[in-house]
């Protein structure tokens, strides 16, 4: 029988979800990869239990998580079952709908039979009655964005989502997805975007300084660019890495020298600060209070307790911020 640590909130720092009153963990578990059914249970539920001892309360999924798709959800719902049970109001649990769930023309994008189809379909597989946060996980170019929202509005109706979020939107599709949430009632939570140091995207986009005047909060995807601000690749394409094997998300044609040259700088930067390339890379995310949470990835308790480290020294000097900027452009 699992018991949580009893100083589990003692040194993780909490940070308002816009202005809304939800606070979530500087950094939060993401089940993109390593919930399913090619990994051993008890190593996926030890992650989880590590997780939430060290005050990661929040835990980030999508429908499509896997592999096979679901299999992430199904995963979480065992483990909350045998684990959790006891915990779920301290826990904060997010699913998106968005991408290809089932075939034929109802089971992706944003329509509303899609998307609160996938929400049943979602909580049915983690054993719960409602969600904390539920996404619309891609914007779709064919539905109304009214239609989307709309279905978004709905399941916070039905008590099946107490917030809402949206993930992979531009600056102008965040602002009228807003618009339209708040004359519904259901304000817009949170956006989900892809960020690190390597992909300033919602940077240059405009999309930080959108959520900053929207009062939105953010919580960054892939921080750690797929493993490649890790130090893995520090001398080139290790053989069991996510690269090696020609992932869709990360393909050995991407590490090339001058990659691996910039990230043998950030490197040296992070050795200066008493830091690993993943703690400095989450950091860096983290930078100033602008985002509200870092999504990690784990694939071994051990290489979350790292992670989580890296909320010793969230400070930058302009100095050090600069040296970044001048690796990372060129």
């Amino acid at each position: 029988m699992y018991t949580a640590h009893p100083d589990r909130y003692a040194e993780m720092p909490y940070r308002r979800t816009g202005r809304s009153g939800l606070k979530l963990p500087a950094l939060s578990l993401g089940l993109w990869h390593n919930f399913g059914p090619d990994r051993p249970v008890e190593t996926q539920r030890a992650i989880l239990r590590r997780a939430f001892d060290l005050g990661v309360t929040h835990f980030d999924l999508a429908n499509n998580y896997g592999p096979p798709p679901g299999a992430a959800e199904s995963a979480l719902g065992e483990a909350l079952k045998a684990d959790f049970t006891a915990y779920r109001d301290e826990l904060v649990i997010s699913t998106k709908a968005g991408y290809l769930m089932w075939p034929g023309p109802y089971g992706e994008w944003g329509s509303r039979k899609y998307m609160l189809s996938s929400l049943d379909q979602s909580l049915s597989r983690m054993g719960l009655d409602y969600v904390d946060i539920f996404y619309s996980h891609r914007p779709d170019p064919e539905t109304p964005l009214e239609e989307t929202m709309g279905a978004l509005h709905t399941a916070v109706q039905q008590g099946k989502a107490l917030y809402v979020g949206v993930s992979n939107y531009s600056p102008e599709q965040t602002r009228e997805a807003a618009r339209i949430l708040a004359e519904l009632g259901t304000p817009l939570l949170i956006h989900q975007p892809r960020y690190s140091m390597l992909d300033r995207r919602p940077e240059t986009s405009g999309l930080l300084d959108t959520l900053d005047e929207l009062k939105v909060g953010s919580i960054a995807y892939s921080p750690l660019e797929q493993g490649l601000l890790t130090g893995r690749y520090l001398n080139g394409i290790p053989e069991d890495s996510r690269a090696a094997s020609d992932s869709p998300f990360l393909n050995s044609d991407a590490v090339t020298e001058e990659l691996v040259g910039k990230l043998r700088a950030l490197d040296e930067i992070a050795r200066s600060r008493g830091q690993t390339p993943a703690q400095l890379a989450l950091a860096w995310v983290l930078r100033a209070g602008r985002v509200t949470s870092a999504l990690v990835g784990a694939s071994s308790p051990r290489q979350l307790e790292d992670s989580v480290a890296a909320i010793g020294n969230l400070d930058f000097g302009a100095d050090e911020l600069a040296r970044i900027d001048k690796i990372v452009k060129g």
